[in-house]
């Protein structure tokens, strides 16, 4: 028996000691950081974590971070359930599906690139290179600086590019899970003269449940890491600014080691219990299996 017991952990050891060296020694010692000072040489308590929780800058990024949340996240899980519903209904549901899923395969930083282009402004009478701008100055309106007004349009505009890139993913997962819904089941129910959108509040909204619990946690943890976008678009300014590129200026802009650890941290803490969440959901369904 200790033989067998040895055998499993000589095979298990390697990716332990990885996980160790390259998840949990680092998780460790930026929490120890984030109570050093800018240099990561003398103690300073809480000092950084007041920082992350009083300062104007990061309570932007919270505020923003928030608008995030339920925006992407609406829109991404609305989005990708009516059009998994719908395109059931095509009959060139693959190619459908296929151009809809296709901005996945575009990497995050080259989707900024691109959308920057699309929302491009120059001033009223200047020649527009940006889509939005072009559209607007043709049916006879003044260009928008789309990035660089009112914070709510900017944000918005950033989501947008988000809701773009993940609306696919969550279609081709919810998909999945709509076609696994028995026929049968649906045919009893317009027997018993359900109607289509009867059938979809009754019988698939309740029967996929638990995929779109899953999906709608994954979008949440996803949404709460948000910045190739902001970063490659607006680098935080013009009140755009989220936690994840606040901790970055504050890494590898300002230096300031102990301020950025704090801020890691804290989006740490936030992501986790949806992770726990997510592992539950994960689990319950492996023992409904």
């Amino acid at each position: 028996m200790r033989t067998g017991r040895s055998w499993a952990w000589s095979f298990v050891a390697p990716a332990l000691l990885i996980l160790g060296l390259y998840l949990v020694y680092p998780t460790l010692a930026t929490i120890y950081t984030s109570f050093l000072d800018r240099g990561s040489v003398h103690w300073v308590g809480l000092e950084n974590y007041g920082y992350a929780f009083t300062s104007p800058a990061m309570l932007t990024a919270f505020r923003n971070n928030l608008l995030w949340l339920f925006l992407f996240t609406a829109a991404t899980v609305g989005l990708g359930l009516m059009l998994a519903v719908l395109t059931d209904r095509v009959r060139y549901e693959a190619v459908a599906k296929s151009v809809i899923f296709l901005p996945m395969a575009v990497s995050f930083v080259g989707a900024g690139v691109v959308w920057k282009f699309v929302y491009a402004y120059n001033p009223p009478g200047a020649s527009q290179i940006g889509l939005l701008n072009q559209i607007v100055v043709a049916l006879g309106g003044q260009p928008v600086g789309w990035l660089l007004e009112r914070p709510w349009m900017n944000n918005i505009a950033l989501i947008v590019v988000g809701v773009w890139i993940w609306t696919g993913f969550a279609m081709v997962i919810l998909s999945a899970a709509y076609k696994g819904i028995p026929r049968d089941l649906k045919e009893a129910a317009r027997v018993d003269g359900a109607g289509e959108w009867q059938l979809f509040w009754r019988v698939s909204l309740p029967y996929i449940q638990s995929t779109l619990a899953v999906v709608t946690t994954t979008m949440l943890i996803n949404v709460l890491k948000v910045f190739d976008i902001v970063y490659v678009m607006t680098n935080g300014n013009f009140g755009t600014e989220v936690v994840a590129n606040r901790m970055y200026k504050e890494m590898f802009q300002f230096r300031n080691f102990g301020r950025a650890s704090a801020v890691a941290v804290v989006l740490f803490l936030a992501i986790v219990p949806l992770m726990l969440l997510n592992i539950r959901r994960f689990r319950q369904q492996e023992v409904e299996r």
